[in-house]
């Protein structure tokens, strides 16, 4: 196992590269991290400078997750090196070393890196995710929903043999979940005082007409 602890701190100086950050500098000239929510993630980076930026982020978010985990599973690691690699993937986009340890939530990045361990698990996971926000209209629910799903899906998937059958998996899974979940506590404070920012107009603001109160302050979308 200790030979393969760098690919655990490769893993997470991989997450430590905030996409987000770097897109948006590179499409607009300034500094996501002051845009909008202030959420250098995915849903900030669509707001802030449009969908073909928040797409690419998102896609990004999600490729380093998967190679943070494929690469060392092709190179013959251990199931539960890999898990460990989804992890810290994650905690290195959450908390990044080359960006002041201010990250994002981990949605897109949780979905990339746990795409290679556990596909019918993840896959169920983000159809969670779609159902949750088109149902609520809060990305914030969906993203919740998803994290809080994909232990239990993973757990579920190892019974019926969809699932690799190595405990690390879902030790995994349930730890990224958790560090998903403690990072989306303001949404759910703001969701419970009525002030979460919903999907609707784009998530820029209320209609015309509609209380501002539904509207601010801005949500922190899922990155």
């Amino acid at each position: 196992m200790r030979r393969w602890l760098p690919a655990v701190a490769a893993a997470y100086l991989l997450g430590s590269v905030s996409f987000s950050v770097l897109v948006v500098r590179r499409a607009t000239g300034r500094d996501l991290r002051g845009e909008g929510s202030g959420n250098p993630g995915a849903t900030n980076a669509l707001r802030s400078a449009g969908p073909r930026v928040g797409a690419a982020t998102l896609a990004l978010d999600v490729g380093k997750g998967a190679a943070a985990v494929a690469l060392p599973l092709a190179l013959g690691a251990p199931v539960a090196v890999a898990g460990s690699c989804a992890v810290a993937v994650v905690v290195g986009h959450v908390y990044p070393a080359f960006f002041g340890f201010r990250g994002g939530k981990g949605v897109a990045t949780s979905f990339g890196a746990f795409l290679p361990l556990a596909p019918w698990a993840t896959a169920a996971a983000a159809g969670v995710f779609a159902v949750g926000s088109a149902l609520s209209r809060y990305v914030s629910v969906g993203s919740m929903a998803a994290a809080g799903a994909l232990p239990a899906l993973v757990a579920l998937g190892r019974r019926r043999g969809l699932v690799r059958p190595e405990p690390s998996v879902l030790a995994a899974a349930t730890a990224a979940a958790g560090l998903v979940l403690a990072r989306h506590l303001p949404n759910l404070r703001r969701l419970l005082a009525g002030r979460e920012l919903a999907l609707r107009n784009g998530g820029r603001g209320p209609r015309p007409g509609e209380p501002r109160s539904t509207a601010v302050p801005p949500a922190e979308g899922p990155a």
